[in-house]
């Protein structure tokens, strides 16, 4: 099911079943039921559907979970599709992971009612909504039976309805690290204060995702002289990695002009650049390897077959640059120095966390007067006309400064 189909079903149905299901809950007493805080929660369940990078950025949230409420059994909802990360995380144990299927609209109402029933004979005792604008995940969280149901509301703020049944609310805060709001919900489970955050302690930002991916050295090792099997020219040098794409989101993309400028400041340096993305990428890949002019900028578009071995890849790898979006969030989980572009959207909202590695990304943000224009209450419609001003004025020059002082930094690479 497209996109833009999924947004129109959720505005305009979503919001006739929220106040559907809100009346209802009025009715039967169900809105705000009785609930023993002293009994811990034995079953949990965070939903969780959008973009896998927020996966990353929940991680602080599912250790405080499991800290406060060290017996219960934490149950995670996404997206099929993006099932991988969390598995590979190991957010919950694979009989407590539930996905839906939105390829159709048959699959998903089919899914819905499947994860609905198997939440309800737990029984569940607790919901985690970490979704800012979807109606769908709303609807789960009192479907399900849950009697505690923590989620983000408009408050007194127009839009954004998503019914009136979220008894542990929390308003969205546009100045507030999406991290920062995701503990937010895990303290309303068991505040009384309206809005539920009002009381929550002043964090900082985490000192790291709380998430690892373990790897052996041996597996790091072949997968590295695999890759340099396979493209001989990144043998003995040190690889920058670029993802120059954009996703579903085209106006997150730095210019193409401005990667070309730093891959040949750097391929001058003797350095060599690797462009990764999904297929779709493969043109807009072939093209700024034909902008670099050289040999040792080569393509790595679809070369990667799950987001493991992109975490090998930057593993192996000792620069990324890269657009806002998933791939500056996995690589906080591995060494890889990263500098990210942000625009449309803002880091310090959703900026990479620091990993196991230690803080190793760099945010760049122009700061015009526009950006950000993405947010939850305008589900992430922009109204630039195309012509992202925000990223065009992050200069290339600085850029390809910082990027040869970061490798030059790193100890020299060893020859396969």
């Amino acid at each position: 099911m497209k996109l833009q189909t999924q947004r129109w079903i959720d505005r305009w149905v979503g919001q006739l079943l929220c106040g559907a299901v809100s009346l209802w809950a009025r009715l039967v007493g169900t809105r705000n039921p009785r609930v023993d805080r002293s009994r811990a929660p034995r079953h949990i369940l965070v939903i969780l559907l959008s973009e896998m990078g927020s996966v990353v950025l929940a991680g602080p949230m599912f250790a405080a979970l499991r800290q406060r409420y060290p017996g219960a059994t934490v149950h995670v909802l996404q997206l099929k599709k993006n099932q991988e990360v969390a598995r590979m995380l190991g957010l919950a144990a694979a009989e407590h992971m539930h996905a839906i299927d939105d390829s159709s609209g048959f699959r998903l109402l089919r899914d819905i009612l499947r994860v609905t029933l198997a939440m309800r004979r737990l029984p569940l005792d607790a919901v985690v909504d970490c979704e800012l604008f979807s109606r769908v995940s709303s609807l789960l969280s009192y479907l399900t039976g849950a009697p505690l149901r923590a989620g983000f509301t408009p408050h007194t703020q127009e839009g954004l309805y998503r019914g009136s049944f979220i008894n542990c609310a929390i308003p969205y805060n546009p100045y507030q690290h999406i991290s920062k709001q995701f503990l937010s919900l895990v303290d309303a489970l068991d505040d009384g204060s309206v809005p539920r955050n009002k009381a929550a302690p002043i964090r900082d930002l985490p000192a790291e995702t709380a998430l690892a991916v373990p790897f052996s050295a041996k597996e790091l090792q072949t997968y590295r002289a695999k890759v340099l099997a396979d493209h001989p020219v990144l043998n003995g040098r040190k690889i920058v990695l670029m993802y120059a794409g954009g996703g579903i989101l085209p106006e997150r993309a730095w210019p193409v002009e401005h990667y070309a400028r730093v891959a040949r400041g750097l391929v001058e340096a003797g350095h060599s650049v690797g462009l990764i993305g999904l297929r779709d990428d493969a043109v807009l890949a072939e093209d700024l390897k034909a902008r670099t002019g050289s040999e040792l900028c080569v393509n790595l578009t679809g070369y990667t077959r799950s987001i493991r071995e992109l975490l090998m890849l930057f593993h192996a790898s000792h620069l990324l640059l890269t657009n806002d979006g998933g791939p500056g969030h996995f690589a906080s989980l591995t060494p890889v120095h990263v500098l990210v572009f942000f625009g449309p959207e803002t880091g310090k909202l959703y900026g990479p966390l620091p990993g196991p590695f230690g803080p190793r990304a760099k945010v760049y943000e122009s700061g015009i007067a526009c950006s950000p224009c993405l947010s939850a209450y305008n589900h992430r419609l922009t109204f630039c006309d195309g012509d992202n001003q925000c990223l065009k004025r992050i200069a290339p020059d600085p850029v390809l400064a910082d990027a040869l002082q970061a490798l030059r930094e790193q100890p020299e690479p060893t020859a396969a």
